[in-house]
């Protein structure tokens, strides 16, 4: 059930980021309102701004802190570095695959 929580809060902060950076189709206002009301994670949003971060499905899969061997989370991997045929699935998320 987590799983689904941060996928769906990952989805609502994607639709708003796309609406003002990419479509324009909100305001400033509304954008920051949307920021203000934590409707959307900005500091998600941040790292999306940010060149390799553009594909990140949520901020505890590059928190160091979290994982056995202080490195970031498996998803975060590309796909090209992994075994051929190899699923992955991140624990916190259930992301399985962000890098891109």
């Amino acid at each position: 059930m987590l799983i689904n929580l941060f996928h769906r809060a990952s989805l609502v902060g994607r639709y708003i980021f796309d609406l003002f950076y990419r479509r324009k189709a909100i305001s400033r206002e509304l954008y920051e309102y949307c920021l203000a009301e934590s409707i959307a994670d900005k500091n998600l949003i941040a790292k999306w701004k940010k060149q390799g971060y553009e594909n990140l499905c949520c901020l505890r899969c590059i928190q160091t802190r979290d994982t056995n061997f202080g490195a970031s989370c498996i998803c975060r991997v590309p796909k090209t570095k992994l075994e051929e045929g190899k699923i992955v699935e991140c624990v916190h998320c259930g992301c399985r695959g962000c890098s891109g």
